[in-house]
């Protein structure tokens, strides 16, 4: 097998930063070496990276992204190649996606189709969640052959979304009581879709049908207010692991942080969007332009503290991941398809390519250490989701490596850095202090020298163990 070292560069992981490098030997990490001591253990690499100046840190690891997703009568703009190549391009060399059950249909019957769809199609390394949206004894069966056969151990539902993927508190506690007892981790998309319901429809009916009503019809108090209901019923379940997804609002991470201090097995995410978009400068535009912006949970208002609150809970960890909830539409045909009622602007962003660069854009901004960037973007999303082998630069792990260059800069937009399907930036114009450099995924170089060297087809399913924080 090839070997290649990644010489002169500092390597970063979750719990601190030292010079060293990084000897991959075929597809996995061979050693970490003092720096310049290859030579005197008699290593002769295939290849050398120079990373002098550089930081060498593992691949990211986003775990919520939805390629090619059915949802508001349309379908996410990129598919397993595409969504896949964008992650590369970004740095992220794991994604982890769903398979999705509605009423009706088979639990393992979405699980293949959902194979079919991505196998020989990525270009990094996949996993599968599995969205439970009829809970039934088949079901719940189910769901414990696939943590114990098909290495998918993580579980979502959804408290929103009435007629599409909603359930009711009695099917949410009889799935946790499932997972209670196999170990598996439940992910919640936590807000209040019936009590939504009523807004929007109220809404629209006194003709506020304008995007940002899309965030007013879904406020804080709905977000927050699910979210206890949820760790409540994870608590009856016998403290089932709860993962409460997407985070957008101060008051919802206040029930996280409350859970956790009474050591429940509660954690959550946040994504990219929460913390630097805003109803005012982005949902609020004129027109249609808002549409771009319309994801669940919505963007919250700049004069009131998420932002803040978020970044904080970050630092101090009672957000433990930060993810992108990737799922984008173009404007033209499908988030048009809600002009004159934003109730139906298919709900989704992109953002799979910029995560790495936004979030370290909070280490310049002084949100947070390299170390937690390393730690939410890497460490924390493979030990969550049980990636054994992925986020951390340790001999026998993956080696899915990213060099970042700290001294260049990035320019986000579609005609700048964006390798995204959609026909819009989320991130127009926004400028990172900081560039994606050299990209590994399983020892082969995928980007490198503003090239892409990947393929279609090199990106391998992973089966995952269980969550490693659980009590």
């Amino acid at each position: 097998m090839a070997t290649t070292l990644i010489s002169g560069g500092t390597v970063v992981s979750a719990i601190g930063r030292r010079e060293a490098d990084v000897l991959i030997d075929g597809e996995s990490i061979a050693a970490i070496l003092a720096p310049g001591h290859a030579a005197a253990y008699g290593i002769e690499p295939d290849t050398t990276i120079d990373a002098t100046g550089k930081y060498v840190v593992p691949g990211g690891v986003d775990a919520h992204v939805h390629m090619s997703l059915p949802f508001g009568g349309t379908v996410s703009a990129d598919d397993f190649d595409t969504g896949s190549r964008a992650a590369a391009w970004g740095g992220v060399t794991t994604i982890v996606d769903f398979a999705s059950q509605t009423v009706g249909l088979d639990v393992r019957e979405t699980l293949a189709a959902r194979h079919e769809e991505a196998a020989g199609e990525c270009h990094v390394d996949y996993a599968f969640h599995q969205i439970i949206g009829d809970v039934n004894e088949t079901s719940l069966e189910a769901m414990t052959h696939l943590v114990e056969n098909e290495g998918v151990t993580s579980f979502k539902m959804f408290m929103a979304y009435p007629g599409v993927f909603y359930s009711d508190d009695g099917q949410i506690l009889r799935a946790m009581q499932n997972a209670s007892e196999s170990g598996a981790l439940m992910m919640m998309h936590a807000e209040n879709g019936i009590a939504i319901d009523v807004l929007v429809a109220q809404s629209l009916a006194a003709g506020d049908t304008d995007p940002k009503f899309h965030s007013y019809t879904r406020p804080e108090e709905l977000e927050s207010e699910a979210t206890h209901r949820a760790i409540k019923l994870s608590r009856v379940a016998g403290n089932v692991p709860l993962y409460i997804v997407h985070m957008s609002a101060s008051e919802a991470l206040e029930e996280v942080s409350r859970a956790q201090h009474m050591g429940l097995n509660v954690f959550a995410e946040t994504c990219p969007q929460y913390l630097y978009l805003s109803i005012e400068d982005h949902l609020a535009q004129p027109g249609f332009e808002g549409a771009k912006w319309v994801c669940s949970t919505p963007l919250r208002s700049k004069h009131e503290h998420h932002h803040r609150d978020l970044w904080k809970g970050l630092r101090m960890n009672e957000l433990a991941v930060v993810s992108t909830d990737h799922c984008p539409f173009c404007m033209k045909d499908q988030k048009e398809l809600g002009l004159g009622d934003f109730s139906k602007i298919p709900n989704g962003m992109g953002g799979v390519e910029h995560r790495m660069e936004l979030i370290y854009q909070g280490v310049v901004m002084g949100e947070m250490t390299l170390e937690r960037w390393v730690e939410t973007c890497c460490t924390t999303p493979a030990r969550m989701f049980g990636l054994d082998k992925k986020g951390v630069l340790e001999p026998g792990a993956d080696a899915d490596v990213l060099v970042w260059d700290p001294n260049s800069k990035t320019r986000i937009g579609i005609d700048d850095k964006h390798h995204m399907a959609m026909d819009h930036s989320s991130y127009e114009g926004f400028e990172v202090d900081g560039k994606v450099d050299t990209v590994i995924s399983r020892g082969r170089v995928v980007v490198q020298n503003d090239t892409y060297l990947g393929a279609k087809g090199h990106g391998k399913f992973v089966k995952r163990g269980l969550n490693r924080y659980i009590h």
